[in-house]
């Protein structure tokens, strides 16, 4: 299974995702982006690729996870 994630160390603050796909990634009290929960598998969907492909950082990461 192919699930989203923000990488801390690489994370800047830009808010880019937050502003592209605010569905999926949500902005915490510092400033830094994260996965909506329950949203980590919306890696398909249209906004959430261009918040991918707009991270100046390259901090969103897709990675495989065993399916448990």
């Amino acid at each position: 299974m192919t699930k989203i994630w923000v990488d801390p160390a690489r994370c800047q603050g830009h808010a880019r995702c937050f502003m592209i796909a605010p569905e999926t990634f949500f902005i915490d009290d510092e400033g830094y982006g994260h996965v909506v929960e329950g949203r980590e598998g919306a890696f398909e969907e249209e906004n959430t690729r261009k918040a991918i492909r707009n991270c100046p950082e390259r901090a969103i990461k897709l990675i495989e996870t065993e399916d448990a």
